[in-house]
C-alpha cells in the first residue's frame, strides 16, 4: 500500500524495518530454543531486504588504515622523515624564543646507532664538556669535573621546551604502540590546510619521553605535521609542529618547532643542521670510559 506514496528506496527501507521489528516483537514472545530460527530469519531478512546503496556508504564511512600492520607502516615511514637508519651524526642547534624574540641558542653533536641508543656531546662554550648517554631505558649525565656518571630522565630539560628525550631522536617505531583514531583536517601554523591521519601513540618502553603522543600525519606521504605530547600524569606538556624541506634532495624534517602549553609566550626550534653517517666505536657508548675523557673532538 505504501509503495505508491513513496519512491521505491523508501519503500524498500520502510518494508525493511518494519520486518525488522515484526521480527523482534516475535523473538520476544518466543520461547529461548527459538531464538536462533528468530535470528537465522532476521540475518536472511537483512542479506535480501538491505539496498545496496545503504552497504555502500557503510563501506565509505569505515576508516582506512585501521588495521595494526597499515598504522605500524605509517609510523616507521613517518620516522624516516625524522632519523638516518643505523649509525649517524645529527648535527643540532636548539634556538628558545621568548615572545618571538631569540634569547638563547645551544648546539649538540648527536650520534645515534641502533638498538636506541644515543650519545649526545654539547658544544656550546657554557655547556662545554658535558655529554649525555641513552642506553635503551638508561639515561646517563656526564659533568667535565666530576667521575661519576649522573642518572637522569628523559624529560630533564635542556634548554627552554626541548628535553633530553627530544634531542636524543628517539623513534616513534621503536618506543611506541600507534593505533587509528581518524582522517582529519588541520591547519598549520602558516594556514595551510593538509588533510591528515590521525594516530595515538602509546608508550611501550620506560625510556620514551612521552606517556602518550597525538599525532598527525599527512595523508599523501605519512610526512609528520603535528604532534600533541603528555606526560603520565595526562597532561599534555607541549605541542610539536614539524617543518618540511629537502636534504640532499631528500624530503626530510629540517626543524621541530616545540610550543610550551603552560608559557605561551615560550617556543623552542630544534634545527637539524647536518645528518651525516657515522659510527662511533663501542668505548663511546661506555659511561665508564665517557666519565674519564673528555670526547672533544666528537
Amino acid at each position: 500500500m505504501f509503495n505508491s506514496y513513496f519512491s521505491p528506496h523508501t519503500a524498500r527501507r520502510f518494508q525493511f524495518n518494519r520486518t525488522l521489528v515484526c521480527a523482534v516483537l516475535l523473538a520476544l514472545t518466543l520461547p529461548i530454543s527459538s531464538l536462533v530460527l528468530a535470528n537465522e530469519s532476521i540475518d536472511q531478512l537483512e542479506g535480501i531486504a538491505q539496498p545496496e546503496s545503504l552497504t555502500q556508504l557503510e563501506k565509505i564511512a569505515q576508516p582506512k588504515h585501521r588495521d595494526q600492520q597499515a598504522v605500524t607502516t605509517m609510523i616507521s615511514k613517518a620516522d624516516s622523515y625524522r632519523i638516518h637508519p643505523g649509525a649517524a651524526k645529527v648535527v643540532s642547534l636548539v634556538k628558545l624564543y621568548k615572545s618571538n624574540t631569540l634569547d638563547k641558542t645551544r648546539q649538540y653533536n648527536v650520534y645515534t646507532r641502533p638498538n636506541r641508543e644515543s650519545l649526545v656531546v654539547f658544544k656550546s662554550a657554557v655547556e662545554a664538556g658535558q655529554k649525555m648517554l641513552m642506553i635503551e631505558d638508561n639515561y646517563w649525565l656526564l659533568m667535565p669535573k666530576s667521575r661519576r656518571p649522573i642518572r637522569i630522565t628523559p624529560m630533564q630539560k635542556l634548554l627552554g621546551e626541548a628535553s633530553v628525550g627530544d634531542i636524543s631522536t628517539l623513534t616513534w617505531s621503536e618506543d611506541y604502540q600507534g593505533e587509528w583514531v581518524k582522517s582529519t583536517s588541520i591547519k598549520t601554523p602558516n594556514g595551510t590546510e593538509v588533510t591528515t591521519h590521525q594516530l595515538k601513540l602509546t608508550a611501550k618502553t620506560k625510556g620514551a619521553s612521552y606517556q602518550t603522543i597525538d599525532l598527525w600525519l599527512d595523508a599523501n606521504n605519512d610526512f609528520p605535521i603535528k604532534a600533541d605530547l603528555y606526560l603520565r600524569s595526562g597532561k599534555m606538556a607541549k605541542q610539536a609542529w614539524f617543518t618540511q624541506g629537502l636534504r640532499e634532495g631528500v624530503t626530510s624534517v629540517v626543524a621541530m618547532t616545540l610550543l610550551d602549553k603552560i608559557q605561551p609566550n615560550k617556543k623552542t626550534i630544534i634545527e637539524y643542521q647536518a645528518i651525516s653517517r657515522q659510527t662511533l666505536e663501542d668505548k663511546y657508548y661506555n659511561p665508564a670510559y665517557l666519565s674519564r675523557n673528555s670526547v672533544s673532538e666528537l
